[in-house]
């Protein structure tokens, strides 16, 4: 990831492999409806923005999201979903003369009708996380108690040391 070579003066595997990711995880939603032009674009800004994404999770939110997952996919498939209305190609797509959505031929339009598409799956994914969230912690619970976590589950529930640190 450019980005992160930039900011802390070195590249990192892991800061490479989450930028492949954001990348493919970025363009998916435009996948069949970009040209290589406009996904060279979409590529560059999932790395910038998914990691600037990243960063605010980890230090201005202070979730510990292990795998990145809401920062590159989330935003990622967001960003991605946006930029397909503005790079999608009426040459392009699963039937040739269907990039837009049919009757929209300007790009204000399908932009539109992609952000009411994010914050419909966003209320959605909300929605059912949420329910999900409220059934696990009914049936088994969500925390585990304070002295197993001080402890470690890696000695408590598998009693073995994970790190030694």
């Amino acid at each position: 990831m450019v980005a992160e070579w930039v900011r802390f003066g070195k590249p990192s595997v892991l800061g490479i492999v989450t930028g492949m990711v954001a990348g493919l995880g970025t363009i998916t939603p435009a996948a069949g409806y970009v040209g290589p032009g406009g996904a060279v674009i979409i590529g560059l800004l999932a790395g910038i923005v998914c990691f600037i994404a990243t960063l605010w999770v980890e230090r201005v939110l202070r979730i510990d999201d292990s795998l990145d997952v809401f920062p590159v996919h989330g935003v990622g498939g967001i960003l991605g979903t946006l930029l397909a209305g503005i790079f999608a190609s009426t040459e392009l797509g699963p039937l040739s003369g269907q990039g837009y959505a049919p009757g929209i031929d300007y790009m204000a339009e399908q932009v539109g009708i992609q952000i009411v598409g994010i914050v419909v799956i966003g209320l959605y994914t909300a929605g059912v996380t949420w329910l999900i969230l409220k059934v696990v912690n009914r049936l088994v619970g969500l925390r585990i108690d304070p002295e197993n976590e001080d402890i470690g589950l890696d000695i408590t529930e598998h009693e073995e040391r994970g790190y030694d640190l």
